[in-house]
């Protein structure tokens, strides 16, 4: 079984059934989640809240976006003047959030989320060049294949408005990973072998153009250790070019930690 269908199997299995393996504790701010249904939250798999960089009336990509906890969360930061794009490849979770938007929706008294199939590595044919404020993601750079990286990227870089912002929480290691844990399928569905190397992730992003890389978040515990290599979870910021008029610095783009959107 090649890595690929491995992540999905064990994504469409996670969809019906929740999979502790998959998931890293993480504290929500508790009163976005009362308007999400039992059955996404408890279908959540992450390691970190990017929904906490969402600011008002933002235009948000979720990537890999799963049973759409990240978006609904994200969708009431963004309010009503917002709106909120998930995509993922996996059909049974596209399912599960597709299910659940009408009732995220009634709850909130507005609808500005929608779910869209594709690879996140290949986002030309469904989000447009410079359309996006903000790209997250959450625990799923390190599912797309190793030759696909630098493209997937690229695609982030792509979509995003000049002055546009990236808060991406992913799993990275802190050493090479070696080729016979890369081709472990288990190891890469479960959010391990598939990781960057901490400082990979960090210069692929400048090196795609993206200004103010750096790590906002990083949890000290490992998120697992295999061959004595640590893989632990972290956010990184960024953003692209600002407009012109804009500081020069990007100070109005991508404000400090805990400044944004949600408060937390």
């Amino acid at each position: 079984m090649d890595v690929e269908q491995a992540v999905r199997d064990r994504y469409a299995a996670a969809a019906s059934q929740r999979e502790e393996a998959l998931c890293c504790p993480i504290d929500y701010d508790a009163r976005y989640l009362e308007a999400i249904p039992q059955e996404v939250l408890e279908r959540d798999y992450g390691c970190g809240d990017p929904s906490r960089y969402v600011r008002a009336g933002d235009t948000v990509l979720d990537l890999g976006s799963g049973g759409g906890k990240i978006c609904f969360i994200a969708a009431q930061i963004a309010g009503p003047e917002g709106r909120v794009i998930g995509v993922d490849i996996n059909d049974e979770m596209l399912e599960l959030a597709q299910r659940a938007a009408p009732r995220v929706g009634a709850t909130l008294g507005y609808s500005n989320v929608e779910f869209r199939r594709g690879h996140i590595e290949d986002l030309k044919p469904i989000v447009d060049d410079a359309s996006v404020d903000l790209v997250v993601s959450n625990c799923v750079l390190n599912l797309v294949r190793e030759e696909s990286k630098r493209q997937l990227i690229g695609e982030i870089y792509r979509v995003l408005r000049r002055g546009g912002r990236i808060a991406i929480s992913d799993i990275v290691s802190n050493q090479p990973v070696p080729a016979d844990l890369k081709a472990d399928p288990e190891l890469w569905s479960g959010c391990v072998s598939g990781a960057f190397l901490e400082a990979d992730l960090l210069g692929e992003l400048e090196r795609a153009g993206f200004l103010g890389v750096s790590v906002d978040k990083r949890e000290e515990k490992p998120f697992a250790i295999v061959g004595g290599i640590e893989f632990h979870s972290i956010t990184v910021t960024a953003y692209r070019e600002v407009a012109l008029g804009a500081p020069a610095d990007g100070s109005g783009c991508c404000p400090p930690q805990g400044s944004c959107g949600s408060g937390a």
